[in-house]
């Protein structure tokens, strides 16, 4: 797959590269199996295959942008030892979330390995380095859609599932579906009873291209040409669902929510009192397709519409020319698996970079910046939305928000037994008592003076 490279001014000025922004898909896992109406997902686990897929991309970010000699080199990150305050890293641990999490910390072994450099000297002058050689810690927000719906916002959306409804009632699948069918009828014997259909076929296809890669006997015995045909219609079922021809179309809910964390990265970035220099965001298939139909990339490259390989990587580098123009551009360069090489393409019809304030502008009316938007797109009722619960800081603020709620239902609680205690008190008061239940209530009979001081009766 070949990407035109066009010269053009932002590129003829040798721009620096200031900051990136990855997409990065996981790596090789098990069979995951999902609701094909629903996008629920049944669980998963990353495979050695995929760790290794996972730090092979984690390595090649490094020598494009953190090795000092490559032309790509982002100015003034630091080469061997993490800075925290310069790296970001949000993980998708929705669906596919064990594989998404071990896949970004593959990708953070590579990015920056061990090094004896990471060591400290203690106040008796023994030297310490840290495990594994000098291993780097480098943190990682986990983003659950319980939550958070940036980066998985296709599941729980009734907008979305009513949108994969229509589309597998479409002319265009039913007829795929209906070709399909000789294959359907010589695939059987591969797939155990697994229904052959366009609504089930991304399960077939990962199903036949798990058992392909792990399964000896069954590489064995499978066609040639049988993953071929069923990553096709796969491909023909993703694209369709989670394209959509308009900007702000619900098939492409998927990057229309992943575009908030990528835009608030990099204005950070443009800005120059902030230090972020590079985000990572490891999340699975979706947005990509997403995002190829939200900036017209598809229109270009066709091929683009189908599900990015084991290890894809989409890198949107800001670069800032030299004076006088001080602008920002940004490049794109997409990466498909771990065995391509970067290839520029172009958003929105251009034949260059983009400026950075144009890409935001085209986008502004379509991304969805907060839990409250993403339920007004969905149509859905959620509870999120209920707390007005926004942004990547949701889980803090449902936390408030319900702590919020409870301490006013305690003092709620509070002054009702103590108004009935005080009730029941006045009502002691006037009771005349005898013998030892006059001793007893003197002792415990409690009234409050008009000062706050307590005095026994």
């Amino acid at each position: 797959m070949q990407y035109e490279e066009i010269n053009d001014p932002s590129t003829m000025a040798h721009p620096q590269v200031h900051g990136v922004v990855v997409l990065a898909r996981n790596g090789d896992r098990t069979e995951c199996p999902h609701d094909p109406i629903t996008y629920k997902a049944s669980s998963t686990a990353t495979t050695p295959l995929g760790e290794v897929q996972s730090h092979q991309l984690g390595s090649f970010l490094r020598e494009t942008y953190i090795n000092s000699n490559s032309p790509s080199h982002i100015r003034g990150i630091s080469p061997d030892l993490v800075d925290l305050s310069e790296v970001h890293v949000r993980v998708k641990v929705g669906s596919e979330g064990a594989a998404v999490f071990d896949s970004a910390t593959a990708v953070l072994q590579g990015l920056y390995p061990p090094t004896s450099k990471n060591r400290i000297t203690l106040a008796n002058e023994t030297t310490v380095v840290a495990p594994l050689g000098g291993y780097q810690y480098v943190p990682v927000e986990t983003v659950e859609p319980v939550n958070d719906r940036s980066l998985e916002s296709w599941t729980n959306c009734p907008a979305f599932q009513k949108h994969v409804e229509n589309i597998l009632k479409s002319d265009k699948i039913r007829d795929a579906e209906k070709k399909a069918q000789p294959f359907f009828n010589t695939l059987k014997d591969f797939v155990f009873g697994r229904p052959l259909n366009m609504e089930n076929i991304y399960n077939v296809y990962d199903y036949v291209s798990s058992e392909l890669v792990h399964n000896k006997t069954y590489a064995h015995r499978l066609p040639p040409t049988f993953l071929e045909q069923t990553r096709g219609l796969a491909n023909l079922r993703e694209n369709a669902i989670f394209g959509d021809d308009r900007i702000g179309g619900i098939g492409n809910i998927a990057s229309r929510t992943a575009l908030s964390s990528v835009l608030k990265a990099l204005q950070r970035i443009a800005f120059n009192d902030d230090p972020l220099q590079f985000m990572l965001i490891e999340t699975t298939y979706q947005p990509f397709i997403s995002f190829f139909h939200q900036t017209d990339v598809v229109k270009k490259h066709p091929e683009l519409a189908a599900i990015p390989d084991f290890g894809s990587a989409l890198a949107i580098e800001l670069r800032r020319a030299p004076p006088p123009d001080a602008r920002e551009f940004l490049r794109f360069r997409f990466r498909n698996g771990t065995h391509s090489p970067f290839e520029t393409i172009h958003v929105f019809n251009h034949h260059e970079d983009i400026p950075l304030t144009e890409f935001i502008y085209r986008l502004e009316n379509s991304v969805v910046h907060s839990n409250r938007e993403w339920a007004q797109a969905c149509q859905s009722n959620s509870v999120n939305s209920w707390f007005g619960v926004e942004g990547a800081d949701a889980n803090s603020r449902v936390t408030d928000a319900v702590i919020g709620m409870s301490a006013i239902l305690a003092l709620m609680l509070f002054a009702w037994v103590g108004s009935n205690v005080v009730k029941r008190f006045r009502r002691r008061s006037y009771v005349r008592l005898q013998g030892d239940e006059m001793i007893n209530a003197s002792h415990h009979v409690v009234h409050y003076g008009t000062q706050g001081e307590k005095s026994r009766a």
